[in-house]
């Protein structure tokens, strides 16, 4: 991923990762405020040896230094921790007082540090001069030679324990400010794994890493496109209908040569709109002037005629077994004047009437019929059909659901296309929302009419 892909990332993501940062943040304020208030007393312990020369004090400093590591091991022996709850009277056990305290010997020089933590400030306090004063004893026992009253080193309390009524732990402001960095590096991280797994398209890059084949439109989502399908039935200025109008233009550039052509309207699995995009199309190609009929080709679930309110009971399959002339099964869409096929009785055998002879004479005639003819398809994965009508057509659209379909099936929808030598005219991005401006071709900016035209008077009296 380049730095771009992480700054998608943090776009399309933000409120998630805002939304984990919080949780952890939360979650470390709770924590910090259940815990015990642990507060610390430290004392200092000075090592020394008895040499009194230059070339003894030398020496002696290299040992004692050497010693006071030794010495701080001690420091969490059962034995010391015994001594200490011998001498404060403490109701514990030398394992869990040894948990308590931890010894540091300070570097290049013969300093040992002795720290304590406890719930109660005093206590840590007493604990750490007992600790100190019972390490000395112990020192000098290990240190004195068998038969001497003297060691030749010896460990002395410099500082006493301090006392100290702030607690060291816990630390709000601290762990507040972790809780932060680490919820949105874990949200941020999150949020670039779900990115790497999540192979949906949800923009026109992801378009582009799957095929280098043209985008001819992005359709503006519509939350009441369930109520009002048609651009028949929503304001000509909607940027539904503005979308509908830039892919009926780009379309025009597909294959410029040809004055008749028949496009095939798919998708590559159910439930990504390609019949409210094949019928809708057609409306906007009907509405700029165009001679255009609309084939419902997808001869298994048949829906374009019943949302055009057309009657379904004759139409394509009729045509096809030799019931009827091509003629006869033509309606005209009386809000549109768009010429109109529906697929008649649903056939036992879809695939073979698409394959058949008759078929091929159908499109034939309707080519010579019509400036432009649609034809709404099957899915490409579920079934054969619409690549089987791709194979016969002019170029196949492939309508793909923004944040539905994924990048594989796009892809097996293009090679099954590739399969049958079908052009691949192109894609339509379909149910991409406005705040995605970036994805479409300008239907979010709303440069609709105003409600009142306002008079501008000009020099000699000319209205504009």
């Amino acid at each position: 991923m380049e730095l771009r892909d992480y700054l998608r990332v943090l776009r399309r993501r933000w409120l998630s990762i805002l939304v984990i940062a919080v949780a952890v943040t939360a979650a470390a304020g709770v924590f910090t405020a259940v815990q015990t208030p642990q507060y610390a007393s430290t004392a200092r312990l000075f090592v020394t040896t008895s040499q009194t020369n230059d070339a003894q004090l030398l020496q002696g400093g290299q040992f004692s230094a050497q010693r006071v590591k030794s010495y701080a091991d001690l420091i969490t022996s059962r034995e010391l921790a015994q001594r200490v709850i011998d001498d404060t009277g403490l109701k514990t056990t030398p394992a869990d007082l040894a948990d308590q305290v931890e010894a540091q010997a300070v570097l290049d020089t013969v300093n040992l540090d002795v720290t304590v933590t406890d719930p109660d400030a005093q206590q840590a306090q007493v604990i750490a001069q007992s600790y100190a004063e019972q390490l000395t004893d112990l020192v000098r026992e290990l240190e004195t030679p068998a038969g001497q009253a003297d060691a030749p080193i010896k460990a002395t309390i410099v500082d006493a324990a301090s006392y100290s009524d702030n607690p060291v732990s816990p630390q709000p402001q601290r762990n507040l400010a972790l809780g932060v960095v680490v919820g949105l590096m874990l949200g941020f991280g999150l949020a670039v794994l779900r990115e790497v797994l999540d192979t949906r398209v949800k923009s026109l890059d992801d378009v582009a890493e799957i095929t280098d084949a043209p985008t001819l439109g992005t359709i503006a989502y519509d939350a009441a496109a369930t109520k009002t399908p048609l651009l028949t039935q929503i304001p000509p200025h909607a940027p539904r209908a503005e979308s509908f109008r830039v892919l009926r233009t780009n379309l025009q550039f597909v294959d410029v040569d040809s004055e008749q052509k028949v496009f095939v309207v798919t998708s590559a699995v159910p439930g990504e709109g390609k019949t409210s995009t094949a019928v809708n199309l057609a409306i906007s190609l009907a509405q700029g002037g165009a001679r255009t009929l609309l084939v419902e080709g997808d001869l298994r679930r048949p829906m374009a005629a019943k949302r055009l309110g057309m009657d379904e009971a004759v139409g394509l399959t009729n045509v096809l077994v030799g019931k009827v002339k091509a003629p006869d099964v033509f309606q005209i869409h009386n809000d549109s004047r768009l010429s109109v096929v529906a697929s008649g009785p649903i056939p036992p055998n879809p695939a073979e009437l698409i394959q058949s002879h008759a078929m091929e004479d159908f499109l034939a005639y309707v080519r010579e019929e019509y400036d432009v003819v649609i034809v709404d398809a099957p899915p490409l994965l579920p079934v054969t059909d619409a690549a089987l009508l791709a194979a016969k057509s002019d170029g196949a659209l492939v309508v793909l659901s923004h944040g539905k379909v994924t990048k594989e099936q796009v892809r097996h929808s293009i090679e099954r296309l590739g399969q049958v030598d079908a052009h691949f005219a192109g894609l339509v991005l379909n149910k991409v929302p406005a705040k995605g401006k970036s994805y479409g071709y300008g239907y979010g900016y709303g440069y609709a009419p105003g409600d009142q035209a306002k008079a501008i008077h000009l020099p000699g009296g000319v209205h504009d």
